[in-house]
């Protein structure tokens, strides 16, 4: 009695009235937008425009489906084609069946198109894609888990895979669950292009070519679990031969594209370029825009700064001339009180003294009045 495994879907389609909704393209499709969306974040920060990658999109996914069907049809044949097969079998994608290695031959074929319609160079685009790709496969593996279909050989694990169809020389049991494993594995290498990337600074198509010597490495010893029918060469799978050449493949790509074009890309796509200068321009006319309400502001302080020195000078002005009109008067009092003095100083001491001090007392006041007139004079 097992204690633990991973069971599965008693059938991988729900019907919907007369709409069958099947889980195996629900994991596509949910793989593509993955793919869609990361390749488009990546493909701005590059320096491309938004909307890009998902218009080349458009051609890459029809073909590399068409491509990874006619990969499986060819390679397995005998399913569709042998005695007591019917051969319109080989056009129901939705029973499974799509050869990651002609989804990427043909699909590139597409993008090529896409690319060239697009004026963009396509190494710059496979990039960018790259590790949505690998996320995109780690869904389309669950595909598989719906369908029963691609299990690895008997265990005991506590996460073997119990398998209960038993159609198409199927064996109930518990296997290896190797959609799981090339799943968990094509997330690794989603995040070990996406480090690499960020971290050398990968250009002209060696992030993509990474992607696909990584993915080589897991496929072979994934490959090597499998006990589904296949050709076999020299005692290997068909799928292991073909995962050490393409790894040989793109191996070589990078350390020869490495050599003759090092570095990355400046310009990913023509005139995408002119979109970062208009919104630089934008925000420096809203920082004109801010100097010249802050000069604004600035002149108005000035202008009020300004009238209120002329109210200060006014004002001063006048305490000035009071100051002045109080001066004038002080300065009369003054001489009233030196007058006053003089003449009590001059007291006759006989009648010719007498008239003398009459006369002085006269002169006196007489001068008294003068000066009196005088400080009018200036206080007015």
């Amino acid at each position: 009695m097992e204690l633990a495994y991973i069971p599965s879907p008693s059938h991988g389609v729900l019907h919907l009235g007369p709409i069958p909704l099947r889980g195996y393209a629900f994991c596509i499709i949910i793989g593509v937008f993955l793919a869609v969306w990361l390749g488009n974040k990546r493909w701005i920060a590059r320096g491309g425009r938004s909307g890009t990658v998902a218009d080349i999109a458009v051609w890459a996914v029809p073909f590399g489906l068409v491509g990874g069907r006619l990969y499986h049809v060819i390679t397995d044949y005998e399913l569709y084609f042998s005695e007591g097969r019917d051969w319109v079998d080989a056009f129901k994608v939705w029973q499974g069946g799509l050869g990651i290695w002609g989804a990427i031959a043909l699909g590139a074929l597409g993008a090529w198109i896409g690319c060239r319609r697009r004026g963009i160079p396509l190494p710059a685009w496979a990039d960018a894609v790259a590790p949505g790709i690998a996320f995109a496969q780690a869904c389309g593996r669950w595909g598989n888990w719906f369908n029963q279909e691609l299990y690895g050989k008997p265990t005991d694990v506590p996460w073997a895979l119990h398998i209960t169809s038993s159609t198409d020389g199927r064996v109930p049991g518990y296997y290896h669950p190797t959609f799981l494993y090339e799943s968990l594995w094509c997330v690794g290498v989603g995040f070990l292009v996406i480090w690499a990337d960020r971290r050398f600074k990968l250009g002209h198509g060696r992030a993509f070519a990474l992607y696909v010597a990584a993915y080589c490495v897991g496929r072979g010893w994934i490959e090597y679990m499998r006990v589904d029918d296949a050709h076999h060469i020299l005692g290997l799978r068909l799928n292991d031969w073909t995962a050490m050449v393409v790894f040989v493949l793109a191996v070589a790509y990078i350390v020869i594209s490495s050599r003759l074009r090092p570095g990355r890309e400046e310009i990913v796509e023509p005139g995408a370029a002119e979109d970062a200068p208009a919104e630089g321009d934008a925000s420096a006319s809203a920082e004109d825009a801010a100097d010249d309400k802050g000069d604004d502001k600035a002149g108005d302080k000035a202008e009020g700064k300004s009238e209120a020195e002329a109210a200060g000078d006014k004002t001063g002005g006048k305490a000035e001339s009071d100051a002045g009109a109080s001066g004038d008067t002080d300065e009369s009092v003054d001489l009233g009180k030196e007058s006053a003095t003089g003449s009590a100083e001059q007291e006759p001491s006989d009648s010719t003294g007498s008239a003398s001090a009459s006369e002085s007392e006269e002169e006196s006041g007489a001068g008294t009045v003068a000066r009196d007139e005088a400080g009018s004079a200036k206080k007015s």
